[in-house]
């Protein structure tokens, strides 16, 4: 059993003590992250649907980014996954989201967001809570801890409300 599958299970196991649900809001990892979810058998009973904005028109029109964001700071900043997770809780009407925004790579890096560059907001029923990392390898190195991460500080949050 993989460490995501792990996370993922454990995730679910968080949810359905708590007859919550969790929502996703994807751009770098094009929805590693759902598919993680959805990799646990039963996962429809605390995921309903997660979205998938690789580009800056999906992310304004599916999740209610406002334009200026990405416009004054780009698509791979903190205003960016806020408003991404709040959009996405706020259609899949569910209590806890993550969102990110990355580059991935091998190519659209800059000195202010290298490559391995990760913006992540998670949705928590009292606020939203956001960081940046900046993660090492390849570009599926770079999804694959996103994904852990994303996973990780999800079940984080939910132990910490308890």
């Amino acid at each position: 059993m993989s460490d995501t599958y792990s996370l993922a299970a454990k995730l679910g196991q968080l949810l359905l003590a708590r007859s919550q649900t969790i929502t996703t809001a994807e751009s770098c990892t094009g929805g590693l992250i759902a598919g993680a979810i959805t990799d646990v058998a039963g996962s429809s009973n605390w995921f309903d649907r997660g979205y998938v904005t690789y580009a800056d028109a999906a992310k304004i029109s599916m999740l209610d980014v406002p334009p200026a964001f990405i416009e004054g700071l780009g698509a791979v900043s903190e205003p960016v996954v806020a408003a991404m997770v709040q959009g996405a809780m706020e259609q899949a009407g569910a209590q806890w989201g993550v969102a990110v925004s990355g580059v991935a790579g091998p190519g659209g890096g800059s000195a202010e967001k290298p490559v391995g560059t990760v913006w992540f907001a998670w949705g928590t029923p009292v606020g939203i809570v956001t960081e940046r990392q900046l993660f090492a390898g390849d570009r599926a190195a770079v999804r694959a801890q996103t994904v852990r991460l994303a996973l990780a500080k999800l079940i984080q949050l939910i132990e910490e409300t308890r």
